[in-house]
């Protein structure tokens, strides 16, 4: 599915965010100056939203945008070609049996296997992402991060989803992971940079909104959630931090950014509260796939169970829809 990014106004220039990248010291006091998150409060609205339900009418037309929405992933030291042939195959047609479901966002793999799934999806509108920089721990020398990154890129990869050096975020060292960033940014030519937080290892919320905003200023496309390999990995409240980040920075400079929420999303109501969250939080301009993202392979398989009990009025089960 080919989605578009909402028409850009011009940047408006930021005397803020050019001062916090001017030198060490005046990150370090833009990052720490951010306002501190009230946990109480976001927990509190986060619940809150997460009790809204959807008309009838509406939840087909939500299970087909969590669908477009979807990252197909295969992230395994045992993956083969013919795996990710397989999942090309799911991300085209999801659902071969109704021709009307929409194809996914984009299909996942390590960078060796990038150029594989760029043939199998060439002119689907899918595009292939390949997570690098030493995925899912992020420790390596940035010269190895690059080269992760260039394979992936020689491979024809549309998005690089990185990880950052949690190791220097929580040591301070902030200047690191910026230069890192826009170094791994650098290299990716024209595809998009997704930037994973790993936020199960950060020390809370505003550590959440640190490396959110850290991110954003290194030129961040997406700021994501989680590798999907460590547990907590993506919540409600932190989803919530991160929206706010993206929300924010397009006040401050007319840009949008875009969230991926990655790791423990798996049944379709999951979807359906992430998606108001996104609507009630950024605004309803981020609900497309080029602006969020499920990064939850197991979350297609419920999405298309439910949808077919929407129009068939009855429980679908796995292997009536093939066991996708």
């Amino acid at each position: 599915m080919t989605s578009t990014v909402p028409a850009q106004r011009p940047a408006r220039p930021s005397v803020e965010l050019t001062e916090a990248v001017r030198d060490t010291t005046s990150l370090r006091r833009f990052l720490r100056g951010l306002p501190g998150v009230d946990a109480v409060g976001l927990e509190h609205r986060a619940a809150t939203l997460a009790t809204r339900s959807i008309k009838a009418g509406a939840k087909l037309r939500a299970i087909d945008l969590a669908i477009s929405m979807v990252d197909l992933t295969t992230l395994e030291g045992a993956d083969t070609p013919g795996k990710v042939r397989s999942l090309c195959v799911q991300a085209r047609r999801p659902d071969p049996g109704h021709a009307g479901v929409p194809s996914v966002a984009a299909v996942c793999v390590y960078p060796d296997l990038a150029g594989q799934a760029v043939e199998l999806l060439r002119g689907s509108g899918v595009g292939v992402a390949a997570v690098a920089t030493a995925f899912p721990s992020g420790r390596s020398s940035r010269a190895v991060k690059l080269a992760d990154t260039a394979l992936a890129v020689d491979g024809g990869a549309t998005e690089i989803d990185m990880v950052i050096d949690r190791g220097a975020f929580l040591s301070g060292r902030y200047a690191d992971v910026l230069d890192e960033i826009i170094a791994v940014k650098q290299a990716c030519g024209p595809a998009h940079l997704k930037v994973i937080l790993e936020t199960g290892e950060l020390a809370g919320y505003d550590d959440v909104r640190r490396a959110s905003w850290l991110a954003l200023l290194a030129g961040a496309d997406v700021i994501k959630t989680s590798t999907g390999k460590i547990s907590p990995a993506s919540t409600l409240p932190v989803i919530h931090v991160m929206l706010q980040a993206v929300r924010d920075w397009h006040r401050l400079t007319g840009e949008h950014r875009g969230v991926k929420a990655a790791g423990g999303i798996r049944t379709t109501k999951d979807a359906i509260r992430y998606l108001v969250a996104v609507n009630e939080v950024a605004g309803p301009a981020w609900l497309t796939p080029a602006l969020f993202r499920f990064g939850a392979s197991s979350l297609l398989a419920d999405l298309l169970r439910q949808r077919r009990t929407q129009l068939e009025g009855h429980y679908v089960s796995h292997d009536d829809i093939g066991g996708a």
